[in-house]
């Protein structure tokens, strides 16, 4: 009986992860702005050799960069968690920058865009964005001209396949060779820092989007209950001993390159690119829907060089698609 007591307290412990991992949001670790810039902290310095500002190696803006106190672990930072919000009255206003007049979207058509994006930093921080919020380079945010604020984008690095969620809540950047300006930490997640800028491809999520994608994380939540409950019964009817340790795994995709043709938020539309594909693309291995976090990405692979990637890349847009982006797992 000790031991059944202790093993339903340990599944009990399970359970609360499981659940913590279904329904996180981002962390509170961050420390407030004011404290972020100026000071000095050997523990928190960044470990990455970043260009200097003005140097011509770097995209950000001049005297921009990193922080002088970096938090640690920011390449951890969830996501931001998108949800539907009215949209800023003074940031739907039109305004002119340099000569040239943008108007704010303030309707829900789909919107991507594709192009170089950079990120700002320690200059802005603090800073009043135009959302009357604080810019804190250290959440998940991004400036753009014209996207609603705020409003929140997928955002994906074509060189390596990495996404974000950000959240739309500056306007910015004012150069034509520029899409959209990244904090920091974004950039950090992306993986384009050092070189300062990197090709991205932005895809706006709309309200929609949006509330499928949290009707699809309570389901998920709801399915780990399910599945955490089932499992804590079967193993209270045959207790397992304390000395064999319970190890939970999934099974590895196989390893190679793969070719992504989309990450949708709804799953009815990953299926419909995906019938649409596999009578296109018959001279490519299978076709598989991969659900990773709230999204569903469409793979074709794998590819067991790099190379054979690129050879598919281009029968895909020798076929009329748009490039997939090539990704390792």
């Amino acid at each position: 009986m000790h031991q059944i007591k202790n093993h339903y307290q340990s599944l009990t412990i399970i359970l609360s992860v499981l659940l913590l991992a279904a329904c996180g949001s981002p962390s509170k670790r961050w420390a407030p702005i004011a404290s972020t810039v100026g000071k000095s902290s050997s523990a928190n310095r960044s470990t990455l050799t970043l260009p200097q500002a003005n140097s011509g190696r770097g995209a950000y803006y001049k005297d921009d960069g990193p922080g002088e106190d970096i938090p640690g672990g920011l390449e951890l930072t969830l996501d931001a968690e998108p949800k539907v919000e009215p949209y800023s009255v003074a940031g739907s206003r039109p305004y002119v920058v340099f000569g040239k007049k943008y108007i704010p979207m303030t309707d829900e058509r789909p919107f991507t865009q594709r192009g170089i994006g950079s990120w700002y930093g320690k200059k802005f921080h603090g800073q009043r964005t135009s959302s009357g919020e604080l810019y804190d380079m250290y959440k998940m945010t991004a400036a753009h001209p014209t996207l609603p604020i705020p409003s929140y984008a997928r955002i994906t690095n074509v060189n390596n396949g990495r996404q974000v969620i950000v959240r739309v809540n500056d306007r910015g950047p004012f150069h034509s060779s520029r899409i959209i300006d990244l904090s920091y930490t974004a950039a950090l997640k992306l993986g384009y820092l050092q070189k300062g800028s990197s090709e991205l491809l932005l895809e706006r999520l709309l309200p929609v989007d949006i509330e499928k994608m949290a009707e699809n994380k309570k389901s998920r939540v709801t399915e780990t209950v399910a599945s955490a409950s089932s499992y804590v019964n079967a193993e209270l009817a045959t207790p397992v001993s304390l000395e064999s340790p319970i190890i939970a795994s999934a099974p590895d995709s196989t390893e190679g390159f793969y070719l992504q043709f989309g990450a949708f938020g709804l799953r009815a539309n990953a299926e419909a690119t995906f019938n649409r594909l596999q009578n296109q693309l018959t001279q490519l291995p299978a076709l598989e829907i991969v659900q990773q976090g709230a999204l569903y990405r469409l793979f074709s692979g794998p590819f067991s060089t790099q190379g054979d990637a690129f050879n598919a890349v281009e029968l895909a847009l020798n076929a009329g698609l748009p490039k997939p982006i090539i990704v390792q797992r």
